[in-house]
């Protein structure tokens, strides 16, 4: 790529497309191409090809998916596999049938057997079975990274692969019901602290009659506590894109991550302790845990040049101060 290429950040508007979107103008790219969903349905291949056909991109980045954690996969499962397969399938097509130099696909850490060595290396793709919560999700994704070799070996395109670990930082989805396990985390602790402050401002000024508040003290989460997962900062996995975008040509998957992890339990307490909360943690184990570990192997990242810089706290630090001037209400 070089500065006045034509880039296409396909989900320029996610947590992933937004990040890749900061860093490529950052690094001078003065023909950035972005649309929002309501400007072009990437499910649709009529919209999908007009837009290739006007823009003609150089290069894409392919950030667009529909994700979310257990219990989203869990609940819409048919609309994982369809939107993710849409999605991709249209946009890796077109760039094939407008001449794009070059496409990044970002995949994602669950295309792993649930069961698999730890920590996974790319070659462990397909060696077993998947983890059911995020199964139609998982099998989208692999399928993309099959479209794209595939591409690579019939037609000589240039497409490359990414699977990142858990990623997570500013402009996340804090939406309970649809997001990951680190923004979850900061938004019911954020409330918790909220409720808290609340409960002693009606102790410190008794009202009359004051209405109960069960659960004030207390954060409730899912599952054990004992899974482990490893978390990348957003603006460190759109700096390895851009990197590899333009350092790595090749149809073997590439890993993102930092190569530690750390459980559950040890995540709510760190994020506790950012956030101030000075509440409870109840754990309900009537509630999946997923996946008992997920590490990846990033030597190959690393062996092209790169590795992560922003710490776990730094990162949550930064995605906190981010989510109470955005969302947080106070």
């Amino acid at each position: 790529m070089n500065k006045t290429s034509r880039i296409y950040v396909a989900g320029h508007g996610g947590l992933v497309g937004s990040a890749i979107w900061r860093r490529l103008e950052a690094g001078g790219y003065a023909g950035l191409i972005g649309r929002r969903s309501r400007e072009l349905d990437l499910t649709r291949q009529s919209e999908v090809e007009a837009f290739f056909r006007v823009e003609k991109p150089e290069y894409v980045f392919l950030a667009a998916a529909k994700v979310g954690g257990i219990l989203a996969n869990k609940t819409y499962p048919a609309e994982f596999i369809y939107r993710n397969l849409m999605i991709q399938s249209n946009i890796i097509h077109c760039s094939y049938l407008n001449g794009v130099k070059k496409l990044l696909f970002l995949g994602s850490s669950c295309i792993y057997p649930k069961f698999a060595p730890q920590p996974m290396k790319e070659e462990y793709l397909l060696t077993g079975e998947l983890e059911t919560t995020n199964e139609p999700y998982a099998v989208a994704k692999i399928a993309g990274i099959k479209m794209c070799q595939s591409y690579n070996r019939q037609y000589g395109t240039n497409y490359i692969s990414v699977m990142p670990t858990n990623l997570y930082g500013p402009n996340d989805n804090f939406d309970l019901e649809t997001s990951h396990v680190l923004p979850a985390l900061i938004r019911k602790f954020h409330e918790g602290k909220l409720r808290m402050e609340q409960v002693k401002v009606k102790a410190d000024f008794p009202q009359p009659k004051p209405e109960p508040q069960p659960g004030s003290s207390s954060v409730v989460l899912w599952g054990t506590g004992k899974p482990r997962r490893e978390f990348l900062y957003i603006d460190d996995l759109a700096d390895a894109c851009v990197y590899l975008m333009e350092h790595y040509d090749g149809s073997e998957i590439v890993n993102m991550g930092v190569g530690e992890d750390i459980s559950i339990a040890e995540l709510a307490e760190l994020v506790r302790d950012v956030t101030g909360f000075q509440g409870d943690i109840v754990y309900d184990s009537s509630k999946p845990d997923g996946t008992p570990r997920k590490l990846l192997d990033v030597s190959r990242l690393r062996s092209l040049g790169w590795q992560a810089r922003t710490s776990l706290r730094e990162g949550i630090t930064k995605t906190y101060d981010w989510y109470r001037k955005n969302r947080g209400q106070g």
